[in-house]
């Protein structure tokens, strides 16, 4: 999927050196424009303008289209503290991005964990309430999902966004493995994922899409055990799915959560975005011609190859 009018433009990807941004870039480059990269790090392709989301504001001289990427994420349970910090990066950031690009096309990459979890999930629209979020990073991103809409922003909504240079998902997976095992909350689930192409290209049609929220996900979701399994089995790791009721994982949640531990395997946010049910629907996205053309079984074929 291609943007053929950004040839020549010159597009700012901020947090071009993430999991997220650089594929963003690459993208971007792959298209025919000139890539800025915006962060505390050079991304993989193009130029590199430090910016520190959390204290300043970001140069964007000669720059047409912006894709924000740039975030505070984590799961760090409910540590003191962490919501200011979050909050400086995920809001107070994003503000001052958005006073910066003006009149500027701005595609805003927010998540699905600002849909309120406590209803019900199996057709996720847009329109579902941003409300009740379990944690300091769904919180901030609902947050300046709300900003950047009243600024007239593309927000992007991915759920569990997964592919080469994964740093977050794939980890955690492997560390809950356990003698061969891995231990999931409640029966099996549904779930959306995202495939970091698919969200690169929703990120690059987003420039001229009109503004709003839109729903970015794979064309079908996938049997959350299945996934699991199959990952892992990919990544050398075979295992064997068990399950633990829904009421105990949330239980011992909740204990961790007051203990002091920094980043706890197992919070309240985790136990949520693996043991309930979240299927978006991406037709808002579709319409504007956004078409996914990866799946988990591509990422599993890189997997494979990768061993």
């Amino acid at each position: 999927m291609t943007a053929p009018w950004l040839a020549g433009a010159t597009v700012a990807v901020t947090g071009a050196s993430g999991f997220c941004g650089a594929a963003v870039a690459r993208a971007a480059a792959a298209a025919g424009a000139t890539v800025v990269g915006l962060g505390r790090r050079p991304g993989p392709v193009g130029t590199h303008r430090p910016w520190d989301a959390a204290a300043g504001a970001p140069d964007l001289g000669g720059v047409d289209a912006v894709v924000h990427l740039a975030a505070a994420v984590g799961d760090p349970g409910g540590g003191r503290g962490a919501d200011a910090a979050f909050r400086a990066v995920n809001v107070d950031g994003g503000a001052r991005l958005l006073e910066a690009a003006g009149a500027r096309p701005v595609v805003w990459v927010s998540s699905a964990s600002v849909y309120d979890p406590r209803l019900d999930r199996s057709r996720v629209t847009e329109d579902h309430p941003l409300a009740g979020q379990l944690n300091a990073y769904a919180r901030t991103k609902a947050a300046g999902d709300v900003l950047a809409q009243r600024a007239g922003a593309v927000v992007l909504r991915p759920h569990a966004v997964y592919g080469p240079g994964d740093r977050h998902l794939l980890p955690r997976l492997r560390r809950a493995v356990r003698l061969g095992r891995v231990l999931l909350p409640g029966p099996d689930v549904r779930i959306s994922l995202t495939a970091v192409e698919n969200l690169a290209d929703a990120c690059l049609l987003g420039t001229r899409w009109p503004p709003g929220a839109y729903n970015v996900a794979d064309a079908t979701a996938y049997d959350r055990d299945e996934v699991v399994a199959d990952v892992l089995a990919a990544a050398g790791r075979a295992v064997r799915v068990r399950h633990v009721p829904l009421a105990v994982a949330e239980g011992a949640a909740r204990v961790l959560g007051r203990l002091p531990l920094r980043a706890p395997l197992l919070t309240p946010y985790a136990v949520d975005q693996v043991g309930h049910t979240v299927v978006l629907d991406t037709g808002r996205a579709a319409a504007q011609g956004y078409v996914p053309r990866r799946t988990v079984a591509d990422y599993l074929t890189g997997l494979r190859a990768a061993r």
